[in-house]
């Protein structure tokens, strides 16, 4: 049986992907003060990111409405969310699907970005199989449990105009070549994990980071989600290659949602 995949615009795909995977897109609005911009394959990012840069407002997101889901909930299939720690949009998924004629199953990523993407490309797969609706369910969710997601952060302007990091610690770790390596914690939360200095040490603890996750590589996905920043996630996949044995590895610019908080030359890591 064919099942519809659809996310939310924090997933990063690309037009060609949502093709290919039969995806539909529930997008989330970008807010930059009294400025709103719709995350779908309209938005254009670069303007959006120099309206970011020539702010010294907040920027945020706000949800999909359940509406917006129900719409797209035609047929048969499953929903792959932002965390619930992260966005209501979890929750207005799972109000949308009750709405719903279809038969729906809403999984909470406990992640974003990359970790959406790598989840929908495991749901393909298992999709390609055949297999039980009821074993796809539990597959997907074992493997969310065991999933590992890190972010990269370069720069840290939308941490400080947003109250998380005081403008002197940003403009110090900036002068310092400090970058932040965030990822979720289990929960659906984002925690810091540890702080580099430079591209190369930050490039090492994201190797080391993949070989102490003790997570089997054989036959799995990663996932490189970048912000502008295509040299550095083909860098960091030539590595990957040579350490680790993944079947594939997809490198895919990030979205409207996903560029507003790994801001410029961000990166995503999935596995």
């Amino acid at each position: 049986m064919s099942y519809k995949i659809i996310v939310d615009s924090c997933c990063d795909i690309t037009p060609e992907m949502a093709q290919s995977y039969d995806i539909a897109t529930v997008p989330m609005h970008l807010r930059l003060g009294q400025k709103e911009f719709v995350d779908d394959f309209s938005l254009d990012l670069s303007e959006f990111m120099q309206s970011m840069r020539d702010s010294d407002e907040k920027a945020g997101t706000a949800a999909p409405m359940p509406a917006a889901f129900t719409d797209v909930m035609t047929e048969d299939g499953f929903v792959v969310t932002v965390s619930s720690a992260l966005s209501a949009t979890h929750q207005n998924a799972v109000l949308g699907a009750e709405d719903s004629n279809a038969n729906i199953h809403v999984f909470d990523s406990k992640s974003a970005s990359a970790g959406q993407t790598l989840i929908v490309v495991k749901l393909r797969e298992l999709i390609a199989k055949k297999l039980p609706k009821p074993q796809i369910i539990e597959t997907v969710n074992e493997f969310i449990d065991g999933m590992k997601t890190y972010l990269v952060l370069e720069r840290f302007d939308n941490l400080i105009k947003n109250g998380r990091l005081g403008a002197l610690k940003g403009k110090l770790a900036s002068m310092l070549n400090i970058k932040l390596l965030l990822g979720a914690n289990g929960s659906g939360e984002i925690s810091l994990h540890a702080k580099a200095r430079g591209t190369k040490q930050m490039i090492e603890k994201m190797l080391n980071f993949i070989k102490d996750s003790e997570r089997s590589t054989t036959d799995e996905n990663l996932i490189i989600s970048h912000c502008n920043n295509p040299t550095l996630a083909e860098q960091l996949a030539t590595l990957i290659k040579e350490r680790f044995d993944f079947k594939k590895i997809y490198i895919i610019p990030t979205r409207g949602t996903s560029s507003l908080y790994a801001d410029d030359k961000g990166i995503v890591l999935a596995f």
